[in-house]
């Protein structure tokens, strides 16, 4: 499939304070193709914040170069000690975006599966729906998966998104979906420092924590481009964290209720 179109923005939109938070494990060869792409998308007040989880492939200290290349009010660099879970990084990181001003943070992988050139789609979809968060989905119309994902995979996917919606009863189609774009209103209201997961379930408490709160969410379709370089970081604790993750926000929340 074809690499998507940026839309033309109202010049006020296009200078809007957008973070683009990227966590990175052992991603060397893919970190600055992601970060060149986006910089081409031509969004002057666009900041990408890496948050790098100490990658014994150099991938850190990658990000310090293009940090210096792109300049400091750029590229920010958050060095992290050890590998703390997928979760974790994009709080530091959504954090440290807010803390620097940004009125919008967009999270995406660095593994370029999130083609960088919807974010101007998803921006102009926040603004003109004032939307609370914007979702780059697979499973609307329109949107669809890589040409290498097997029926296994797929399967999978679909399975999985179809047992987080049974048991959190959410009006939302891609609900592990991690391409999407936030109004710092929204990821203040998630309340970031208390969320628990460390993992890929860290997509679904977002957006579990979003829909409690009355938060509008929109979904766009995007094509998930498949993995070119390096190697998927889930493993099988994830894996299990993601599975029971639904049960318990849905027991937290029963247990939030006033009696």
């Amino acid at each position: 499939m074809s690499t998507p179109q940026s839309p033309e923005l109202p010049e006020s939109w296009a200078r809007s304070r957008l973070s683009v938070v990227v966590p990175t494990y052992n991603e060397v060869e893919n970190l600055p193709k992601a970060v060149a792409r986006l910089m081409a998308l031509g969004l002057p007040a666009l900041r990408v914040v890496v948050v790098d989880d100490n990658s014994p492939d150099g991938t850190g200290e990658a990000a310090d170069k293009l940090a210096a290349e792109y300049g400091a009010e750029r590229v920010t660099v958050v060095h992290r000690t050890a590998k703390d879970g997928l979760g974790r990084a994009y709080v530091a990181g959504m954090t440290r975006a807010l803390d620097d001003g940004a009125e919008y943070v967009a999270q995406m992988d660095a593994d370029l599966s999130h083609p960088p050139e919807y974010v101007p789609q998803l921006l102009g979809t926040l603004l003109s729906t004032r939307a609370g968060v914007v979702i780059g989905s697979r499973y609307v119309a329109g949107g669809s998966l890589g040409d290498d994902w097997g029926l296994r995979r797929r399967l999978l996917s679909g399975w999985a998104n179809a047992y987080v919606k049974a048991i959190l009863a959410m009006p939302i189609r891609d609900m592990t979906a991690g391409f999407k774009l936030w109004t710092g209103d929204a990821l203040r209201a998630i309340d970031l420092p208390t969320i628990t997961s460390t993992g890929y379930s860290f997509q679904v408490e977002m957006h579990y924590r979003a829909y409690a709160r009355g938060q509008k969410m929109v979904e766009i379709p995007i094509h998930f481009e498949d993995r070119r370089l390096g190697a998927s970081k889930m493993n099988l604790n994830e894996q299990l964290e993601s599975a029971l993750r639904p049960f318990r926000l849905r027991r937290a929340e029963r247990r939030s209720r006033p009696s």
